[in-house]
């Protein structure tokens, strides 16, 4: 039973994978689906891995695929590494389940470390999502100072999502001279252009990703899918961006840290409290602990000094994950927006409570 749930969690973030432009990863996982056994301790572990395997629970299908492209940016297998982007030729599906197999047995004490280790995607492009939402905030509280506080942030390539340019709805904002530019597909009512300054910001992350470590960027670069070569440029374009920045992610709990966060008022300025694809992934009781902590602070924000929530998470609805937006203290919750797990696309909403 144990080896047909994990190979119905491969099956279905295959689909997950084609469907957001990864064809490869998805050969990938559909090709260990068909193949994979219980033998020798990785395949063991992913195997009978407790829990839910899948993106809501521990993300074990992601974890394997960022394992075995960890060990093609490490120059580990270099058998692996020639069935893989974008080195590779075209081979058949035992061809490329060979070298996976084998690059598994030859780097068993490798692999066994990354599986311990949560995917950390860290896309750049939901920036492109968020940013039409702090442009709400703004409108919304009529305030440009912001403060910033990224629950989550992995890397920190979205708490600096005021260094790179835009092209929202056919208008251009931001940093027009940065290498980072965002152009989600628009649909919908273009956002409301707004000046923001960001006169404070900080992050937090269970497992950071420190940038400054060149092995710890080949990890993160680990989990982009090799055959998406754009994602891979954007994102060594955002890292040299955030290296030039004074920026650390914190290595915290992030309920801890958002308590000490919201500790402190500042008037004149709004508060903004947000996540990307990362709250989904907290046990519950630690969602529902931030919550109480997220009302708590709301119930004592003033028009001077407003909290605001935005958060872009999977909402089981679809297409893509959910936009909200909390804003206190009328304490009222918007849905903003749908938007691409990679931020391809907006489809943005009329702001209705």
């Amino acid at each position: 039973m144990a080896l047909e749930d994990f190979q119905s969690a491969l099956r279905i973030q295959a689909v997950a994978c084609k469907d957001l432009g990864s064809p490869f990863t998805a050969r990938v996982l559909t090709v260990i689906s068909k193949n994979v056994t219980e033998l020798g301790d990785v395949w063991a572990l992913v195997v009978n891995w407790p829990g839910d395997l899948g993106p809501s629970g521990a993300s074990v299908p992601l974890r394997l695929a960022g394992t075995l492209n960890a060990i093609v940016l490490e120059g580990l297998d270099p058998e692996l590494v020639a069935v893989y982007p974008p080195n590779s030729a075209p081979c058949t599906d035992l061809v490329l389940w060979d070298a996976i197999e084998k690059a598994i047995s030859r780097n068993t004490s490798f692999a066994l470390k990354r599986l311990q280790s949560p995917p950390q995607t860290n896309e750049v492009r939901r920036s492109g999502i968020i940013v039409p939402g702090f442009l709400a905030i703004a409108d919304k509280t009529g305030l440009s100072n912001f403060v910033m506080s990224e629950v989550g942030a992995s890397a920190g390539l979205n708490l600096i999502w005021d260094t790179y340019r835009y092209t929202l709805a056919d208008k251009s904002w931001g940093n027009g001279a940065s290498a980072v530019h965002l152009s989600p597909k628009w649909k919908g009512e273009p956002p409301i252009f707004r000046e923001i300054t960001v006169i404070d910001r900080d992050g937090c992350d269970l497992l950071p990703v420190d940038l400054e470590d060149e092995q710890e960027r080949r990890r993160l670069l680990s989990y982009i899918w090799p055959d998406q070569d754009d994602r891979v440029l954007r994102t060594k374009q955002a890292i040299e961006s955030f290296r030039k920045s004074t920026n650390i992610i914190k290595a915290e709990d992030a309920i801890s840290w958002l308590e000490r966060r919201l500790s402190q008022s500042y008037e004149g300025a709004v508060h903004v409290v947000y996540n990307t694809i990362a709250w989904q992934y907290f046990p519950e009781d630690k969602k529902k602990e931030g919550e109480i902590i997220l009302q708590r602070a709301g119930a004592l924000a003033t028009e001077d000094a407003p909290l605001a929530w935005l958060s872009l998470e999977a909402d089981g609805k679809g297409p893509g994950a959910a936009l909200m937006l909390s804003l206190w203290p009328a304490g009222e919750t918007y849905e903003l927006a749908r938007g691409d797990f990679h931020g391809r696309w907006v489809d943005w909403k009329k702001l209705t409570s």
